[in-house]
């Protein structure tokens, strides 16, 4: 059934991002599916109302590049209602990295800048109980590795989500809504470590800024995080079951 699956990637990129694509590719990856199976949406420009979503099994959320969940600008307001609407209606839903973070402002919880805190590369986790009893994440080992990028982080997660996972840094790593086929991550299960590099060879500033070393140091430091990238399909067979 999840190779007949219909899912709208939910873009916040500028349009001659080269990750546009590339983000199309990891996730088709990660969901062991195909690009075809992806519809690219540019929610900076419009957002898809409740007939268009129709149209689609699952909505994804992935990076933004060069666009804050803290912004209080006029582009946000609709895609913050998007993501109301989609946990309303219970539309299952995957969101890394900055989807992590707009979906929890959305839903009442807050974002923060916080460079002091921000976190590059492949990065050690630990899940919390709930997450070891939850389908999706209680198979990954107790202490896993992912791939991330932030420098804004969640600071208070909305009321009716349950935390799966933390860093020793962030607390609100990944979570999940009662009774909703809705998950988030701050991290990116979408990402192998080519795929990191490769975006950040895009947007080396993020190096400089967070890792504070020479490109090449921080390369020798990131590796693949097999165990992650099998989430997004487990959340498929749960959801989909």
């Amino acid at each position: 059934m999840t190779s007949q699956l219909r899912y709208v990637l939910m873009q916040v990129r500028k349009p001659d991002d080269p990750m546009r694509g590339q983000e199309v590719g990891c996730f088709a990856r990660a969901l062991h599916g195909s690009e075809d199976q992806i519809t690219t949406w540019d929610i900076l420009d419009t957002v898809p109302g409740e007939p268009e979503l129709r149209h689609f099994d699952v909505a994804l959320f992935g990076g933004s590049g060069d666009y804050s969940a803290t912004s209080e600008e006029a582009w946000i307001e609709p895609i913050l209602d998007l993501m109301r609407e989609l946990h309303r209606e219970a539309k299952p839903t995957f969101a890394s990295c900055w989807g992590f973070q707009a979906m929890a402002r959305a839903l009442g919880g807050s974002v923060v800048h916080d460079l002091s805190r921000a976190e590059l590369g492949t990065n050690k986790l630990h899940l919390t109980e709930a997450g070891r009893q939850d389908p999706v994440f209680g198979p990954l080992a107790p202490i896993f590795h992912a791939q991330m990028g932030h420098a804004d982080r969640v600071d208070r997660l909305p009321e009716d989500a349950v935390l799966l996972a933390s860093t020793e840094k962030v607390a609100n790593q990944a979570y999940r809504f009662r009774d909703k086929p809705i998950y988030c991550t701050q991290f990116h299960p979408e990402l192998n470590r080519d795929n990191l590099l490769g975006r950040l060879r895009q947007y080396p500033e993020y190096v400089d800024k967070i890792a504070g070393i020479p490109f090449d140091q921080f390369e020798a430091t990131v590796h693949d995080t097999p165990e992650t990238e099998q989430l997004l399909r487990r959340f498929l067979d749960t959801v989909f079951a």
